[in-house]
């Protein structure tokens, strides 16, 4: 069976789980090697990123996550999974490190405070459909390299468009929280690279 993991040191990590479990899908909890090691793909959940950071790095966990989404690990990160899959940050703490696993630049809490959280309608771009997707102090994306493909973008409150959701290789990354919605395609998208 399939068994994906939810990196488990914080943020919603039980939310994601449901999800997966609904997909059919065994899901364990990452907070060891060992289990890092165990999982054939990962989901770095919302939270706060800084806090992640931080964590990754008490609990050995960093340099290892990396080579793994080197050796191709499939990975979704959700909001503060977002920023912790970037190349560059916008706007982190000092000494604030990220995975560098998607070419981009991200702007942590790009769309403002927990008080400016929101529900937005999407179009998914990958059949142009819609999408409810919730916006909790979101990233968003500066800028990406060619090769990275924006599957969704969203107007912040600068009155642009930005990329809220993108795809490079193996990895995903949504600015919003697709596991407390009922809507499955972010997950599924996942696991169809398993």
């Amino acid at each position: 069976m399939t068994t994906v993991g939810v990196l488990a040191l914080q943020g919603d990590v039980r939310e994601h789980e449901v999800m997966l479990s609904g997909l059919g899908v065994e899901v364990v909890r990452v907070r060891r090697l060992s289990e890092l090691d165990a999982v054939d793909g990962l989901v770095i959940p919302g939270g706060e990123s800084t806090t992640m950071d931080k964590l990754l790095r008490a609990f050995d966990l960093r340099d290892p996550l990396i080579a793994r989404i080197g050796d191709g690990l499939p990975v979704l990160g959700s909001c503060a999974g977002m920023v912790l899959l970037a190349r560059d940050l916008r706007d982190g703490i000092e000494g604030q490190l990220t995975l560098d696993a998607i070419p981009m630049t991200v702007r942590r809490n790009a769309f403002g405070r927990q008080v400016d959280s929101a529900e937005v309608d999407l179009v998914w771009e990958i059949d142009g459909s819609p999408m409810h997707a919730t916006f909790i102090r979101a990233p968003w994306v500066e800028s990406c390299d060619e090769g990275v493909e924006v599957l969704a973008t969203a107007t912040g409150p600068d009155g642009e468009r930005h990329p809220v959701a993108v795809r490079h290789g193996s990895a995903i990354a949504t600015a919003f929280h697709p596991e407390i919605s009922s809507d499955t395609r972010v997950h599924e998208l996942l696991l169809a690279q398993l």
